[in-house]
C-alpha cells in the first residue's frame, strides 16, 4: 500500500458533507475508500491464515441475493439471526440494495477479485453486525458500530468517522444520554468479541440470535436513547 493511494483531502471534504447530511451514506464509503490504508490487505492476509477464512476467499459467497429476499428471511425461525436482521432493516426503513448504491458511487476501478469481494462482504454484513450488536441505525448506534468496526478492520477512514462522531455527539447531545460512552464502549466490545470478518454469515442466518451472540462473545446489549439525525445539528462549521 503506497501512501500515494491515500486521499486525505477527499476524505475531509466527504467528512464535512457527511456531518452536514448524516443520512447520505455514500459519503461514508467515500471516506472509507479515501483512507483505506493497508486494511484490506491485512484482512485478506488474516483470512488466509484460517481454514474458515480460506474457504470464504475460495467460495466468495454473495450475501446480497440472500439479504434482499425478504420472503425467505421471513420464513426463517422466530428468534433467528435472519428474522432479527429483517426486523432491523424494516424498522429502519433501509435495504441491502441501498448500501450497494452508496458504495458503488465511491468505488475505485482495477481491484483484484479478492479485494472487491472483501469490500462487498464488509458492506453487506454491516447491518448483520448491527443486528448482532444491538445498535439501532441512529447517530449514536452508527457511531458505536463504526468504533467497533474500526477495531475489527483497521480501516483508517472508519476510525476517522467514529472519532469525529464521538466529538460531535458529546457537544450536541445532553450529557445524561452518555453518547460518548456508548461510542467508546463499541470499541471495547470489539476487543472482546471474535473477529466478525471471517464469520460465514450466509450459513448462520437460521441460527438463534442468542446463540450467535454467545458464540461471538458479544456482551450485554447497550442500553441507550437513540438520537436521530433530524433531532440534532452535527454539521461542522465552515
Amino acid at each position: 500500500m503506497s501512501l500515494r493511494s491515500l486521499q486525505p483531502l477527499r476524505a475531509v471534504r466527504a467528512l464535512r458533507k457527511l456531518f452536514a447530511n448524516p443520512d447520505e451514506t455514500h459519503y461514508v464509503f467515500e471516506i472509507i475508500d479515501a483512507l483505506q490504508g493497508p486494511a484490506l490487505d491485512r484482512m485478506l492476509a488474516r483470512l488466509r491464515k484460517s481454514e474458515q477464512g480460506r474457504q470464504l476467499l475460495t467460495e466468495r459467497p454473495d450475501l446480497l441475493p440472500i439479504l434482499t429476499d425478504r420472503a425467505c428471511l421471513r420464513a426463517l425461525p422466530e428468534g433467528s439471526l435472519g428474522r432479527a436482521y429483517l426486523t432491523f432493516v424494516e424498522a429502519e426503513g433501509i435495504s441491502a440494495e441501498g448500501l450497494v448504491d452508496a458504495s458503488d458511487r465511491a468505488r475505485r476501478d482495477g481491484e483484484t477479485a479478492e479485494r472487491t469481494w472483501l469490500r462487498n462482504w464488509l458492506r453487506d454484513t454491516h447491518d448483520l453486525w448491527h443486528t448482532v450488536l444491538g445498535y439501532q441505525g441512529d447517530l449514536i448506534g452508527e457511531a458505536a458500530i463504526l468504533a467497533f468496526t474500526h477495531y475489527q478492520t483497521g480501516n483508517w477512514g472508519v476510525g476517522m468517522i467514529a472519532s469525529f462522531a464521538w466529538y460531535k455527539l458529546g457537544r450536541v447531545t445532553h450529557p445524561d444520554l452518555g453518547a460518548r460512552a456508548i461510542v467508546v464502549d463499541g470499541r471495547r466490545r470489539a476487543k472482546r468479541a471474535l473477529w466478525f470478518v471471517d464469520i460465514p454469515w450466509h450459513g448462520w442466518l437460521h441460527r438463534p440470535l442468542a446463540e450467535v451472540r454467545r458464540e461471538l462473545r458479544v456482551e450485554a446489549l447497550p442500553e441507550y436513547q437513540p438520537v436521530r439525525s433530524h433531532e440534532v445539528d452535527v454539521a461542522f462549521a465552515a
